[in-house]
């Protein structure tokens, strides 16, 4: 299974997504880690971003063809970059997408402290906000608190195990 875990910055998708891949024993890729790993000068240009996003797709190939779950966890805040990743995962696998949210108070509050991968701050989260196109296919909307994280991870694979039926029924 290929699982798409997005959403802004701040939002508390790292925090989810990792502790997602650890309960299903699955692979990881995170976006801000492939970006510190990869280069020395981060500029976040478009190219640059193409280059991350590569990584991913590259990681989540190589998990599907070794029969992994794999959960990748970026921004994927364009359709078009959405769209490569889905793709590919649909024509060899189950693809589920999880989109985690937060209100704007916490995010402020959550990218006014150092992490130990992300850069993000409050402009970067605007940015994006302002960039965002709307994921319109079937997929899992979560809210993110400081305390709800096990909430979060019920729901998710609750979602995940309707999914894998709902695509042996097709």
């Amino acid at each position: 299974m290929v699982i798409l875990v997005m959403g802004l910055p701040g939002s508390g998708k790292s925090f989810f997504a990792s502790r997602l891949a650890q309960v299903l024993h699955a692979d990881y890729f995170n976006s801000d880690r492939i970006r510190m790993d990869r280069l020395d000068k981060r500029t976040y240009s478009d190219e640059e971003k193409q280059r991350v996003y590569d990584d991913l797709l590259l990681g989540m190939e190589q998990s599907i063809q070794q029969h992994k779950n794999v959960v990748l966890d970026a921004t994927f805040y364009k359709n078009s970059i959405r769209e490569k990743f889905m793709e590919k995962a649909n024509k060899t696998d189950v693809l589920a997408c999880i989109e985690v949210i937060a209100a704007e108070d916490l995010i402020r509050k959550r990218l006014s402290h150092s992490r130990e991968f992300s850069e993000a701050r409050f402009d970067t989260y605007q940015k994006i906000l302002r960039e965002w196109e709307p994921l319109t296919e079937k997929h899992l909307i979560l809210e993110s608190t400081n305390q709800n994280v096990h909430i979060m991870l019920q729901k998710a694979i609750h979602y995940l195990h309707w999914i894998k039926y709902e695509k042996r029924g097709s």
